[in-house]
């Protein structure tokens, strides 16, 4: 294994990328990280029922 690039990598800029409220990325932000917000919801706003009836539906691909 490269040891290199590992040791390249830990000092490359460090990128968050934000799945959960965007008040974690703003903090991140105010210390100096770069972010980016994924604007992302569970299918069917989770509901466990509706995912199976999508996935037997064809509708979860």
């Amino acid at each position: 294994m490269d040891c290199d690039k590992i040791l390249d990598l830990f000092q490359s800029e460090l990128v968050v990328v934000n799945v959960g409220p965007k008040l974690f990325a703003t903090a991140l932000e105010k210390q100096g990280y770069r972010t980016v917000q994924v604007d992302w919801k569970p299918v069917a706003g989770g509901d466990r029922e509706m995912q199976k009836i999508l996935e037997v539906l064809g509708g979860l691909e």
